[in-house]
């Protein structure tokens, strides 16, 4: 599972320094937005020291690249020589680009001797949302889709209410489902961290809605994001003992049935074993 996906400043040291304590499930240095024009550069070549500090914590590490080409490729390839475990390519458009940039990899991690880069495309304008789904299935290296919502909602001259954002952010994550691919966000922007109460609930909405977790910008925010997208031990238990009687009914040739005073079928039966299998 990767519940949250906490964004920090490659060029900050000292946010580097903390970040494998903040229990995040992945880890995003990031190279674009948080990062001024004159210090692009500097924090590219910060990822060598960088990737291996967050590394201590065991998260994923992500990093995100600028998608100028002047800079595009040479933030990929730094966050592959780095070790980094995939990259967030902001502003994607194109599903063919993501191809092109797949093979352009290929050896030089097949030099480097190491697995392929994963790839997380990151939605930021209609044109992109509305081709959600060729994006999702444009390389075996997706491993996720986000919904930039500040981006889109400037691009669609709007706020980034979660009114506004409910519809692109929904056809994201049917495209994230459709190719298999996880599904990161919430139904409200993210840069209002202080509002705890408010984030716990859209964390809990976007789970029921088949979310698999959300990107923060602050550290308060992971532990509230990794309690609202994991199952409690009463679902996991419940889980398990459906799927037992599942099992007992099936035997005796029943195929739908009463559970704790629910009509069950195969396909509730399946989401139990994909939730238990989702924990593993």
């Amino acid at each position: 599972m990767i519940r949250s996906w906490l964004y920090v400043p490659a060029i900050a040291p000292r946010f580097v320094a903390k970040a494998a304590e903040r229990g995040a499930d992945a880890i995003i240095l990031d190279l674009e937005d948080s990062v001024a024009e004159a210090e692009k550069d500097a924090a590219r070549a910060a990822l060598a020291d960088a990737v291996p500090i967050v590394r201590k914590g065991g998260a994923t590490i992500m990093v995100r690249v600028n998608s100028e080409p002047e800079r595009h490729r040479q933030d990929v390839e730094a966050a592959c020589r780095a070790g980094a475990d995939g990259v967030l390519l902001a502003k994607t458009r194109d599903p063919a680009a993501l191809r092109a940039l797949a093979e352009w990899l290929t050896p030089i991690e097949a030099s480097l001797g190491r697995p392929a880069l994963r790839f997380v495309p990151v939605l930021e304008d209609p044109a992109a949302v509305l081709d959600a789904r060729p994006i999702a299935m444009a390389t075996p290296r997706n491993l996720a889709l986000i919904t930039g919502g500040e981006d889109l909602a400037t691009a669609m001259g709007a706020e980034p209410s979660p009114e506004l954002l409910r519809l692109p952010k929904q056809m994201v994550n049917l495209a994230a489902k459709s190719a298999g691919l996880l599904s990161v966000g919430l139904m409200r922007s993210v840069a209002n961290f202080q509002d705890v109460e408010g984030i716990t609930a859209s964390a809990t909405e976007a789970r029921a809605l088949g979310f698999d977790g959300a990107t923060c910008i602050h550290p308060n925010v992971v532990p509230v994001l990794n309690a609202a997208f994991s199952p409690g031990e009463a679902e996991l238990d419940a889980a398990r003992r459906m799927i037992a009687v599942y099992e007992e009914q099936a035997a005796r040739g029943v195929g739908a049935f009463t559970f704790e005073g629910k009509m069950v079928d195969l396909p509730i039966v399946e989401r139990a074993r994909r939730l238990l299998a989702r924990v593993r």
